[in-house]
């Protein structure tokens, strides 16, 4: 198990992370979502030995590492970039972290062989030990990337978005094979992602870091469906989240955050009875293959949208620049205490 307590890194006036408490737990893969310039590649490097804390403790298995070099730490990372040898086979570039760790380096050439092949096949490349890196796809790589982290055995791996340079059609395949392979290994992965869709897809938790405190940790259902606060919901990309005075004194004060399937349009002053509503003028609809997104402007100038699922639509034709009434359930609404 990995944990970070009371962890804080500033940068002269600024502060990356701010007493952030953490917990990876053993055998488990681990999304961090986080928006750009929120701390992920910071926690990172804090925990790979590459920075150290201003302040706090990082531990694995209850052993403090922070202060210990990075070689020592028993951390694998995976770069963005993979950062592999252009000049080095497959095979050499998976072998490189045995021949030249600072302990205990290997160097019978029979073990170094049959731990490459092992790795290698483990991440589905077999019979690629001898080709270029420069002959290989950009999948590919990752796994070569990948392969050269594991065969070290280390107790925790960090993957620093590592579907960031892939294709669409390759970052769904890579999803599926990520998990496999830490299914394989019993190690824990902490993943980190900008990508709501991708942290929700790969983790069997996911944390949200923001305003350099983890806001919450949960599984993927139960962060999606029940965030905790205004924080983890905004990072979901999935909710509105607006001032409840504009649903007039129905709703009280606070913040309101619904999802975006939850909210049904109805011409003014046509909203259900019992249900809480606002008025927004529609923006305009995106077309999304099997659904469609539609913006509004609420009065205070925040932007809504909804989502009708075309199997089975639910919205009204509607006029750009005429104003609606937006209503929603009671109980799809979660309430905040504080402003949006």
């Amino acid at each position: 198990m990995l944990t970070l307590s009371r962890v804080s890194r500033r940068y002269g006036e600024t502060t990356a992370l701010d007493g952030l408490d953490f917990v990876v737990p053993e055998n488990t893969y681990m999304s961090l979502l986080g928006a750009s310039g929120s701390g992920k590649t910071t926690l990172l490097r804090l925990i790979a030995g590459f920075e150290e804390p201003d302040q706090g403790e990082i531990s694995i298995h209850g052993e403090r590492i922070d202060g210990q070099p990075p070689h020592l730490r028993d951390i694998g990372f995976v770069f963005q970039n993979f950062a592999l040898f252009p000049h080095l086979t497959v095979a050499q570039n998976v072998a490189y972290g045995l021949r030249h760790r600072a302990i205990a380096p290997v160097t019978n050439e029979k073990e170094i062989t049959e731990r490459t092949e092992e790795s290698l096949a483990l991440v589905g490349l077999s019979g690629f030990g001898h080709r270029a890196i420069s002959a290989i796809s950009g999948g590919q790589r990752q796994r070569v990337a990948l392969a050269r982290t594991m065969i070290c055995e280390p107790r925790v791996i960090l993957l620093d978005e590592p579907l960031g340079a892939l294709d669409a059609n390759l970052r769904a395949r890579m999803c599926d094979e990520l998990k496999a392979i830490r299914e394989r290994l019993k190690v824990s992965f902490l993943h980190v992602t900008g990508s709501e869709t991708e942290a929700l897809t790969m983790g069997d938790k996911v944390a949200v870091l923001s305003g350099g405190k983890i806001v919450q940790s949960d599984a993927p259902d139960t962060l999606f469906s029940s965030p905790s606060n205004v924080d983890a919901a905004r990072h979901l990309n999935a909710w509105n989240i607006f001032e409840a005075g504009l649903c007039g004194a129905a709703m009280g004060q606070g913040t309101i955050a619904v999802r975006f399937d939850q909210i049904d349009v109805s011409p003014k002053g046509k909203a259900p009875d019992g249900h809480p509503w606002l008025s927004a003028k529609y923006l305009t609809g995106e077309f999304n293959g099997p659904t469609a997104l539609s913006f509004f402007r609420a009065d205070d100038g925040t932007l809504l949208q909804v989502i009708d699922h075309l199997s089975q639509p639910r919205l009204p034709d509607m006029v750009e620049g005429q104003s609606y009434d937006l209503h929603f359930a009671p109980d799809a609404a979660r309430q905040f205490h504080g402003a949006a």
